[in-house]
């Protein structure tokens, strides 16, 4: 009997020594970090730094945005070996905003409770300065965090990158500009909450057009001028010996490569460009020379500049979205053999541009929205009929002029579209608005030729064509005259309607000054539009080959899609000052 009592004892004695054998000595959460502390090192920038304590494997940074944010994961930092200082630099923020740390230490898988919140700001864009004033020969990156100064013409050299972080903005005054060379890259990518901003130097409000030169870039492409090598307009003032700074000679004539990469621009804003290096030869807000179709271009905007707002000499480059709002003279000028597809284009003109220009400065009084040219002048071998023709895709576009016949003074100003010295092209789905003298300007019997010579270009043959174009509130629908043609409306789908230009969009105000604000322009179709519907769906013939994948029919016209994105809104601006 004893011994049947004491087997269930000695098994109570033994349970009771397993619930108390736990190891004292096994693994223990670490302590919170002590000490963090957060600055700003730009404008999407912060750096978090601590003590580190030892034994400790890891730190985890947790992140918040805002001051009741919630936190979440921003990255992982293994500890050092000995005691020491922990820095960890968080990227990709937004500037000017509120962001809250804080940091949990990880030992034996175990994590700490999280340390004490810190918490500080993002700089502005721009809020360091720099002065630029040698060419830049070795790849090189802007950033966001510092304004950029053009002290005189800084030209990319032929073997280097210059990339440029959203959100940064470069000023320049007279006498400066930015040129990507041949062989050089420019790779320029903003995004609509962070555009890339070139723009004068000069205090909002006392800004003009032609307050520095603008960008240009030099491609390895065709052109049709094979007789010469051309110089780009306005260079040369120093002379033609390469001088970091200054102003020599650039040529863009004899390139070969069509598919030659010159970089990329995306989100990029060229404001108040245009200055006149030498008389009578501005530069333009963006120029493209011989550019090939490697090189990306999208969501660009030209701002009150003083000559073109965006110019094409030959070359085969691609380019979407791209805005213009009041220039100088064309808003889309191209010309020398450029085969370039361009499409959701807008540009508009409320006036002339009126300023008091600087000694050499010519302002011109002829805004129009197109001016395309085959070839003219020294270096074209065949005159107008030079080869590469002069033959780009220009798809879904809107181009809405002053409407007031006083406003091109000149006898060729005023007009939405002049085609002329040779020049082709397929101008489909857009809309001409507002144009005082005529819509469009058909200049020469070579240019006439390009179509046909006939009113209704056929697409399997033509080298020029329009198709699917309203026509509204412009003074005549084509040019007349000695030395113009025509095309016929109906059996080309162009359709002059008795709409008004307010009408056909969602928002247009009825007066446009210096401060009305961007948001004022909503470019959707408004309910009822004439845009939303009579556009090319399917392209054939020459035009299908010419588009290829690039551009793409559509039911609308114009530059925006009925109920699509406002692809403009964000990222533009609205001033003429």
């Amino acid at each position: 009997m004893r011994i049947t009592r004491l087997i269930p004892l000695l098994t109570l004695a033994v349970l009771s020594a397993a619930c108390g054998s736990d190891d004292p000595s096994g693994p223990v959460a670490p302590a919170a970090p002590l000490g963090v502390q957060v600055s700003a090192t730009g404008s999407t920038t912060i750096r978090v730094t601590f003590p580190s304590a030892s034994g400790i494997a890891s730190y985890t940074i947790e992140r918040a945005e805002g001051a009741a944010g919630a936190f979440a994961l921003a990255g992982t930092v293994t500890a050092p070996l000995t005691a020491g200082t922990v820095t960890y630099d968080d990227t990709g923020l937004k500037p000017q905003t509120l962001y809250r740390y804080r940091v949990l230490a990880v030992k034996s898988g175990l994590s700490s409770a999280p340390s004490g919140e810190t918490s500080t700001s993002t700089l502005a864009f721009g809020a360091f300065t720099k002065t630029i004033t040698g060419d830049i020969t070795t790849n090189t990156t802007w950033y966001a965090d510092t304004a950029y100064t053009l002290a005189g013409f800084i030209h990319v050299t032929s073997g280097a990158t210059l990339t440029i972080q959203p959100g940064t903005i470069i000023k320049g005054n007279e006498q400066s500009a930015l040129f990507i060379l041949r062989g050089a890259k420019i790779l320029a990518v903003g995004r609509a909450d962070a555009p890339i901003v070139m723009t004068s130097s000069k205090a909002v409000g006392q800004r003009r057009a032609g307050d520095w030169g603008g960008l240009i870039i030099i491609g390895n492409a065709t052109t049709n001028k094979t007789g010469a090598n051309p110089e780009v307009e306005g260079t040369g003032t120093d002379g033609t010996t390469v001088q970091s700074g200054k102003n020599y000679t650039l040529t863009y004539g004899g390139g070969t490569n069509d598919a030659d990469d010159s970089g990329e621009l995306r989100y990029v804003r060229v404001e108040f460009a245009g200055f006149a290096p030498r008389a009578n030869q501005e530069l333009n807000s963006f120029t493209f020379a011989a550019v090939g179709s490697g090189t990306r271009l999208s969501y660009l905007q030209a701002l009150y500049g003083l000559d073109d707002a965006f110019e094409w000499f030959g070359g085969t480059v691609t380019a979407t979205h791209l805005v213009s709002y009041e220039t100088g003279d064309d808003h889309f000028d191209m010309s020398e053999g450029f085969r370039g597809r361009l499409q959701f284009v807008l540009g508009m003109q409320t006036a002339t541009v009126n300023i008091n220009p600087l000694p050499g400065q010519n302002v011109a009084s002829d805004p129009q929205g197109i001016e395309n040219d085959g070839c003219d002048g020294a270096g074209c071998v065949n005159g107008f009929d030079s080869n590469p023709m002069t033959t780009p895709v220009v798809a879904n576009f809107t181009l809405i002029g002053t409407g007031d016949i006083n406003a091109g003074s000149g006898s060729s100003g005023g007009i939405g579209m002049v085609l002329r010295r040779g020049t082709g092209g397929y101008y489909v789905n857009g809309l001409l608005a507002k144009w005082p003298r005529a819509a469009v300007s058909v200049r020469d019997q070579a240019t006439f030729n390009r179509a046909g010579a006939t009113v209704t270009p056929d697409l399997a043959t033509a080298d020029l064509a329009l198709r699917n174009v309203s026509i509204v509130q412009s003074s005549t629908n084509f040019e007349a005259g000695t030395g113009r043609f025509s095309f016929d409306l109906p059996t080309n789908a162009l359709v002059a309607s008795a709409s008004t230009t307010a009408a056909l969009f969602t928002a247009f105000p009825a007066t446009i000054t210096d401060a009305t604000p961007v948001s004022a322009f909503d470019w959707t179709p408004a309910a009822g539009s004439a845009l939303a519907t009579g556009g090319l769906n399917a392209f054939t013939g020459k035009l299908s080959t010419a588009a290829g994948t690039a551009v793409a029919g559509t039911a609308y016209l114009g530059a925006a899609a009925p109920g699509g994105a406002k692809w403009w809104q964000g990222w533009t601006t609205y001033a003429q000052k």
